[in-house]
């Protein structure tokens, strides 16, 4: 039988270039999507590079000296350092920013005299130590260049262990001085633990390491030795004040007991010498009312982030993670 001839109408030629128009399509899309991604890549790499800069510039604009009145640049002007805040590590209060900005204010040509502007509850007894013993070898090493502290709101415990080193301290009327004290607090869930009916299952190699722990009842024995360690370094406090304020401490029996006083009373007492603020001093003590800014700030990223709770959650770290010491609570002037 014979097949029914036909014509070639062009169709297969007309599939094949549909083909062709689909791959070509596909490999342009591809190409454009390659394309697109790169620049996307780019622009982000650019973005990126711009906050670092953004970033670097800010450190370097933070940590600047700054003028915070008029004069004349490079002329001779009063160095301002604050010490704002608890005192311990990794704060702004911390020894190493407070000492850092210290040296600069010191070492600065034009510095003529040293504000220590205080407003602190305290903090611990060895960042205020470190600052106190640094502040006492900077006056040696430069006795020219006079260091006065000027309370604010509050100079209390460890604040004021570090005033005590000043060649003169100088408060508001209303302000709050003195709490020269030590403490360590913390808290006990023994009688909790009963009620609850949890067993306690506390291992240690050591008769005392695990002293103080929160879970297990007071011994008193231990007690007795954290009472007599506390003393230690109350002595110690005591004694660092007499040496800085000298003849002007006058002796009454709640001085060092651990109470706070106004600052007209504090200069009744002498731990303070007068009454003024950082511009008062400037002006009429050290003679220069140009005021530079020596404070080492914190740079403004690690704000942000201690703002989203990761100083709040390595804190809370350290606690769990610390040793028995830790747990229980910290020896704090405050």
């Amino acid at each position: 039988m014979l097949e029914k001839p036909t014509l070639n109408t062009g169709d297969n030629k007309n599939t094949q270039g549909n083909d062709d128009h689909w791959e070509r399509q596909a490999i342009l899309k591809l190409a454009n999507s390659s394309l697109n991604e790169q620049k996307k890549t780019r622009r982000w790499g650019i973005f990126f590079k711009f906050l670092m800069f953004l970033y670097l510039l800010t450190l370097l604009w933070l940590y600047m000296p700054k003028k915070l009145m008029s004069g004349a640049a490079g002329g001779e002007h009063t160095a301002l350092v604050e010490l704002s805040g608890v005192i311990a590590p990794n704060t702004e209060a911390s020894a190493d920013r407070v000492i850092t900005a210290l040296r600069r204010a010191f070492e600065d040509e034009g510095t003529k005299g040293v504000i220590l502007r205080i407003n602190s509850p305290g903090g611990s007894p060895v960042q205020s130590g470190y600052i106190n013993d640094e502040i006492k070898r900077l006056r040696s090493a430069h006795p020219e260049t006079p260091l006065y502290a000027v309370i604010t709101d509050i100079c209390a415990s460890g604040g004021y262990y570090v005033a005590a080193a000043a060649d003169k301290i100088y408060a508001d009327k209303a302000s709050l001085v003195g709490s020269i004290g030590v403490l360590m607090n913390g808290f006990g869930f023994v009688d909790i633990m009963e009620k609850l009916g949890v067993e306690r299952r506390l291992i240690t190699a050591g008769d005392h390491k695990g002293f103080l722990d929160p879970f297990t009842p007071i011994n008193d024995d231990e007690m007795a030795h954290v009472r007599s360690m506390l003393g230690d370094i109350h002595n110690q406090f005591i004694d660092t004040v007499k040496e800085g304020r000298g003849d002007r401490l006058k002796s009454e029996k709640d001085t060092f007991s651990g109470l706070i006083w106004t600052g007209e009373k504090s200069v009744e007492m002498g731990l303070v010498d007068g009454l003024g603020s950082s511009s008062y001093v400037a002006r009429e003590i050290i003679g220069s009312e140009d005021i530079v800014d020596f404070t080492a700030h914190e740079p403004y990223f690690e704000k942000l982030a201690k703002r989203f709770g990761a100083s709040a959650s390595a804190q809370l770290m350290n606690q769990f993670s610390g040793q028995s010491m830790d747990q229980s609570g910290s020896i704090q002037l405050r």
